[in-house]
């Protein structure tokens, strides 16, 4: 399949997870990199300035929250936090450091012909 879709950067540190985003994302059209660090995130971002950032906060070698203000410091690129952290303190942080939304983990995308549940 010919990607149509939007340029998605899949930031998560747990590869099952990432996996099946990407999965769940490519069929749909997106065009998909994949980051299971911050650094490879960042690299990832500078290199190709992606349409959506879905971001994990809990990354092996730096917060996402970090992450985050580190992007926001150069550009607007939206920024969707997925996350196991689901304590109200935790969504705060993550949208005043710049996220657009925050979604917290197990979540579910369904659609006519399938269901997502990472």
């Amino acid at each position: 399949m010919t990607p149509s879709g939007a340029w998605l950067l899949v930031v998560e540190d747990e590869e099952p997870t990432r996996r099946t985003l990407r999965d769940y994302l490519v069929r749909r059209g997106d065009c998909v990199d994949e980051a299971a660090t911050a650094a490879e995130a960042l690299r990832a971002w500078d290199a190709h300035r992606p349409d959506l950032i879905l971001l994990d906060l809990g990354l092996p070698d730096l917060d996402g929250v970090d992450v985050i203000r580190r992007i926001r410091r150069a550009a607007a690129t939206p920024i969707i936090v997925l996350s196991a952290r689901g304590e109200e303190r935790d969504k705060i942080a993550g949208l005043d450091a710049g996220a657009d939304d925050y979604l917290s983990k197990p979540f579910s995308v369904a659609s006519s012909r399938h269901e997502f549940m990472p």
